[in-house]
């Protein structure tokens, strides 16, 4: 069995993945260790201190807090992350065991969130303009009934507005930083494109996917968040994913 490390997407903390699917996959023999990343849940950095590269800096010390070798899964944004911190993991002589994104960025060198989003293929996506910027460093909420539409649409009602109320202000110069990476380091990538996603719609995801060789891609009709929406099928895919 496998030591996985899940890694949340934007707005959200470690609380997203909801105890149910959490204990369903321990069930299947995995042992889970689900960090908040920098500025987000219960972590205390400062807004000001988050970057992309703060992130990936978390994820990196996880892994290396066991000799273990880890199954890293991220989740939306968190692709960056966990793409990033592999990488640097690598550079230094570490291992991985393998990398799963879910409905998530899987970027090239020197590519970051929002050169993706703005592709063609990002058409659709339902947070485009519903997102309130301020502050400093500037931060992005969702609007008003942005949430459940975009992230949440296959979720029972009373989920959605649970996993809702745990969003939060996201650092938008995350999305708008560049991954600096070898490409196509030798490691196992793994993709759920989640068909009916309205964040990061299907054709980008597809689109990811394919740019990188050697992903093994499985797709389910499911909404953003599958872990919540489709949590009995989720589980079977990343179980299957992550002891092939």
């Amino acid at each position: 069995m496998a030591r996985v490390i899940l890694v949340h997407g934007a707005f959200c903390n470690s609380g997203v993945w909801g105890d149910d699917f959490l204990r369903d996959l321990r069930e299947r023999g995995h042992t889970l260790e689900v960090i908040d990343l920098p500025g987000h849940g219960k972590d205390s950095t400062p807004k000001a201190d988050v970057t992309l590269q703060a992130y990936a800096d978390r994820v990196a010390r996880q892994v290396r807090s066991s000799s273990e070798p880890a199954v890293l899964v991220g989740h939306s944004m968190a692709g960056l992350v966990i793409t990033q911190a592999a990488d640097d993991i690598l550079a230094s002589g570490g291992t991985i065991d393998r990398l799963v994104y879910v409905a998530a960025v899987l970027p090239r060198n020197g590519k970051c969130q929002s050169d993706y989003t703005a592709l063609p293929e990002g058409e659709g996506d339902g947070l485009r303009g519903g997102l309130d910027v301020s502050g400093d460093p500037k931060m992005a909420t969702l609007k008003p009934g942005v949430a459940y539409p975009a992230l949440f649409g296959h979720c029972e009602p009373e989920t959605a507005v649970a996993a809702e109320a745990m969003l939060e202000p996201q650092v938008i110069r995350v999305l708008f930083a560049p991954v600096a990476i070898t490409d196509d380091r030798p490691i196992s990538r793994s993709f759920v494109v989640c068909s009916d996603d309205k964040a990061i719609p299907a054709p980008l995801q597809r689109r990811m996917a394919a740019e990188t060789p050697g992903v093994k891609v499985v797709e389910m009709n499911s909404d953003h968040s599958p872990f919540l929406s489709h949590r009995d099928e989720f589980v079977d895919v990343i179980d299957a994913l992550i002891t092939e």
